[in-house]
C-alpha cells in the first residue's frame, strides 16, 4: 500500500520535530516528571536492600549539578549562536535555518537544560520533606544515572564543537541535504503527480484556484489535492513549491466549473510561508551553494578555491541524480499535472551567480566549464542540452 500520502503530514511533523525549543521542553518535563516519580521506584527495591541515606548526603551533588548545568546551558547557547553567526557570515545567511536543525546540539542542550530542571526539583522536593529516606536512595541511583548522562553529553559536545560552524562543516551540510533532496525531485519530478509536457492541453473551461496571503509555496499535497478534485475534473498545478507568489496570484487551475467550498479544499492543500524550505523545493540547496561561492569570489574573501569546490559539489549532485530514472507515469496521480522544471532552470539556478562573479577569474571559469562540458554528457537530454546552451553562453560572455 503506498504510503506518499503520509508525506506532507510526514514533513509537517519533521520541521516541529528539528525545532529546539520542542526537544528542550521534552526533555525538561521528562526530567521533571523522572524528580517526582522517580523516587518512589524504591518500592520496588527487594527487603533484603535496607539501606537508606539522608538527605545530606544527595544534596551537595544536587546543588553541583544544578549549579554547573546551568552554567554549562549558558555557556553552550552563546557558543552555539557564535557558530551560528560565524557561518552565516562566512557562507550565506540561509545556512543559519540548516544549522538550527543540528539534533546533535539540540539533543546536547537538551540534556543539559533537562539535568538543571532534575537537580532543581529534586532540591526544592527534598528540601520540603517530599521523599522518605528509602526514596532518597532511588534518587541517589536516578542522580548517578543523570550524571553519567550528562558526562556523556559533554564528551559528545566537545567533539561536536571542534567542526561547529567550520567552513567544510557547513558546506558538507548543505551538500547532503541537497543531494538527499534532489534524488527525491529526480525521482518524483512531478512530485508525485503527471508532469505538463507540451502534448497537455489544458480544457478551455477552468476554475482558478487563488493564492490565500502572498509568500513562497512551501509544500504540495499531491494525493490531498487528488482526493479533493471533483471525478472527471483535473487539477492543473501552475506554481510549484519554491516559487514565490502574492496574494490573487492563480495557484493552480482545475477543469470544469466547481463551487468554492471545493476551491476552498483544494486551496487548503497549499502549504505557504514566509521562507523557502528544503521538504519539496530542489533548488534551493543549489541555490544556497551557489551563494556561498559568490560569497567567497567578493573581493573582501576573495577565496576562488572554495568557488572551485563549490562547483565540483554541485557538478557532483547533478551528475549523480542525472542518473536517476524518474517514476514512470502510471504510477503518478493521474487527475493532477504539475508544471515541471525544466534543465535550463536547475543549472541557471546552480551556475549563472558563479559565473558573473567569477568571470575574470580564469580558474573559476576553467573549472566552470569543464563541469557543463562534463553534463553534457548526461544521460538527462534535458540537462545535457542545458549544460549546451549555458556553456555557450558562458563562454560568449567570458573576457578572452
Amino acid at each position: 500500500m503506498s504510503t506518499q500520502f503520509l508525506y506532507v503530514p510526514l514533513a509537517l511533523f519533521m520541521r516541529l520535530y528539528r525545532k529546539l525549543w520542542l526537544r528542550v521542553c521534552l526533555y525538561a518535563i521528562g526530567s521533571l516528571l523522572v524528580a517526582v516519580v522517580g523516587p518512589w521506584s524504591a518500592k520496588l527495591l527487594p527487603d533484603s536492600v535496607s539501606m537508606t541515606l539522608p538527605s545530606s548526603a544527595v544534596m551537595p551533588i544536587l546543588t553541583i549539578l544544578a549549579s554547573s548545568m546551568l552554567a554549562v546551558s549558558t555557556f553552550s547557547l552563546n557558543v552555539m549562536v557564535s557558530a551560528h553567526r560565524a557561518a552565516a557570515q562566512n557562507t550565506t545567511p540561509r545556512v543559519h535555518r540548516l544549522l538550527l536543525e543540528d539534533t546533535t546540539t539540540q539533543s546536547v542542550l537538551a540534556i543539559f537544560i533537562g539535568a538543571f530542571v532534575y537537580a532543581l526539583t529534586s532540591i526544592v522536593l527534598t528540601q520540603m520533606g517530599f521523599y522518605t529516606s528509602e526514596a532518597l536512595l532511588a534518587l541517589m541511583g536516578v542522580t548517578v544515572l543523570i550524571v553519567a548522562l550528562v558526562i556523556g553529553a559533554i564528551l559528545r559536545w566537545i567533539e561536536h564543537l571542534s567542526t561547529l560552524g567550520s567552513h567544510d562543516d557547513t558546506l558538507a551540510l548543505v551538500r547532503n541535504r541537497t543531494q538527499a533532496r534532489f534524488k527525491t525531485y529526480r525521482k518524483k519530478p512531478a512530485f508525485g503527480a503527471l508532469p505538463m509536457t507540451d502534448a497537455v492541453v489544458m480544457p478551455d473551461i477552468c476554475t482558478d484556484i487563488v493564492a490565500p496571503r502572498s509568500g513562497y509555496i512551501q509544500l504540495l499535497d499531491v494525493h490531498g489535492l487528488s482526493g479533493a478534485t471533483p471525478d472527471r475534473s483535473t487539477t492543473y498545478i501552475l506554481h510549484v513549491p519554491g516559487q514565490h507568489v502574492l496574494k490573487g496570484t492563480v495557484l493552480a487551475q482545475v477543469s470544469g466549473n466547481h463551487s468554492d467550498a471545493i476551491l476552498s479544499t483544494i486551496q487548503s492543500h497549499f502549504t505557504l510561508g514566509d521562507q523557502r524550505s528544503f521538504e519539496q523545493d530542489p533548488l534551493l540547496g543549489l541555490q544556497i551553494l551557489s551563494e556561498i561561492a559568490s560569497r567567497a569570489l567578493s573581493p573582501g574573501i576573495n577565496d576562488p578555491g572554495t568557488a572551485i569546490q563549490v562547483i565540483n559539489t554541485l557538478t557532483t549532485v547533478l551528475w549523480e541524480a542525472s542518473h536517476i530514472e524518474p517514476e514512470p507515469p502510471e504510477t503518478c496521480v493521474q487527475n493532477i499535472v504539475v508544471s515541471a522544471l525544466s534543465g535550463v532552470d536547475i543549472l541557471d539556478t546552480a551556475f549563472s551567480a558563479i559565473a558573473r562573479d567569477g568571470a575574470s577569474l580564469a580558474e573559476v571559469q576553467t573549472t566552470l566549464q569543464t563541469a557543463l562540458i562534463a553534463l553534457k554528457t548526461s544521460p538527462d537530454i534535458d540537462m545535457s542540452d542545458a549544460a549546451q546552451k549555458l556553456l555557450e553562453r558562458f563562454r560568449s560572455n567570458c573576457p578572452t
